[in-house]
């Protein structure tokens, strides 16, 4: 679309009256798990084409880039063209890329994560910035609690749950490259159908369309940057579970079942989940001031799992991780919220939301990179060194008392 090209868009948001939230919760949280159901069978794209680890990093940049084209593009147009609509277009484009995973050999799968991307960009924000919108208009004088936690755990737990489900049927069902992406079809037309029992919760009119820029107020444009870089270095956390994590337990620690791959991704994006839920009721500094800590711990268990090697440990570092990144993320989400005017939040989380996405796919490229150089325990040591200091620097500045909406 051109610079020129008019399109309808969003003024702030309209009072609405019905439900909604949980359909779009719903469809939040099965496109996240359509977004992630490839983790566990990654191995098994490995024997039928022939490649190795470092393509497996590449396909997962193709669904990372994927996700970042369209958060530049059009990750804030819910803000001027409606929650609803964009949505739906989110959901059609996975059902789609569904369709693109089913075709035999590499370039499928390429094809497939990237237009798998193009539809998670278009949702994460939208999604986000809907539940909250359908919340308060239903509980205007209820704080903001429900939605953020909501919106957290259908993104953080869809994660988690599409390996479980990819992994169980991979490991149990007959023609593991198939039967789950047609599960997961059928689960995304639900969803589908969910959207139109949620009420719009913006009207339109026409401006220019741009692509994604930020606007936050620039006294607290050090917040909004370093609720960035917290989203950035928990995706990256995300990302090593859903990329490289099953090639370590095969490689590594010799654990060789789909479902077990399966079930290590949901505990930690559950792990996250479970952080989420228990630091929801502290201000957003003491939910940063448990989670980093947290991480950082989580991380240096971690490490110690891959060194020894120790399935146990390993594990134990990937809830102790997961619980800190699920906690840091929905404190990152909730500072760009408050920071942003409601006409433009939207366009302030697909901001975030595109920083995020960025971790997700450079640390794991090169952790990819690095692993043709380097044996995989000290590329991963340099890894969560890097996001050790990134994390130091991130999260300080959000240790301060957060600015009421």
């Amino acid at each position: 679309m051109s610079s020129t090209t008019k399109v309808r868009t969003a003024s702030p948001v309209r009072t609405v009256r019905g439900g909604g939230f949980w359909p779009i919760a719903y469809a939040f949280a099965v496109m996240m798990a359509f977004s992630a159901a490839p983790t566990p069978l990654y191995v098994l794209y490995q024997r039928r084409d022939g490649f190795g680890s470092f393509t497996v990093t590449v396909v997962f940049a193709a669904y990372a880039v994927g996700v970042a084209v369209s958060v530049f593009t059009a990750g804030h147009v819910s803000d001027w063209l409606g929650r609803r609509r964009v949505m739906r277009w989110a959901l059609l484009i996975a059902m789609a890329s569904g369709g693109l995973f089913l075709l035999p050999g590499l370039a499928g799968l390429l094809a497939g994560r990237f237009l798998s991307g193009l539809g998670v960009g278009l949702l994460t924000a939208t999604a986000t910035a809907y539940l909250m919108e359908l919340h308060l208009a239903q509980r205007p004088d209820a704080s903001r609690r429900r939605a953020d936690v909501v919106a957290t755990a259908a993104n953080i737990g869809g994660i988690g749950l599409g390996p479980l489900v990819a992994g169980l049927l991979a490991e149990y069902a007959p023609r593991p490259l198939v039967v789950p992406y047609l599960v997961f079809e059928v689960l995304l037309a639900l969803a589908v159908a969910g959207t139109f029992a949620a009420r719009e919760t913006v009207q339109r009119r026409d401006v220019r369309w741009r692509p994604q820029r930020v606007s936050v107020p620039a006294a607290d444009r050090g917040r909004y940057a370093a609720a960035c870089l917290t989203a950035f270095a928990a995706f990256a956390i995300f990302g090593l579970f859903t990329s490289l994590a099953p090639g370590f337990l095969v490689g590594v620690l010799d654990q060789r079942s789909h479902a077990v791959a399966g079930l290590v991704a949901f505990s930690v994006f559950a792990a996250g989940v479970a952080g989420n839920l228990m630091l929801a009721g502290f201000a957003l500094r003491v939910q940063l001031r448990i989670a980093v800590p947290v991480l950082i711990v989580g991380l240096a268990v971690l490490i110690a799992g891959i060194w020894a090697p120790s399935f146990a440990v390993f594990l134990a570092g990937g809830l102790l991780t997961g619980a800190g990144a699920g906690a840091a993320f929905k404190a990152s989400v909730t500072t760009a919220a408050i920071l942003a005017e409601p006409a433009a939040r939207g366009e302030a989380l697909a901001g975030l939301f595109l920083v995020g996405y960025l971790g997700l796919a450079l640390p794991v490229l090169g952790l990819g990179l690095a692993a043709q150089h380097l044996d995989t325990r000290t590329s991963v040591l340099v890894f969560a060194t890097s996001l050790v200091v990134l994390l130091a620097a991130a999260a300080r500045p959000l240790f301060r008392p957060a600015r009421t909406p």
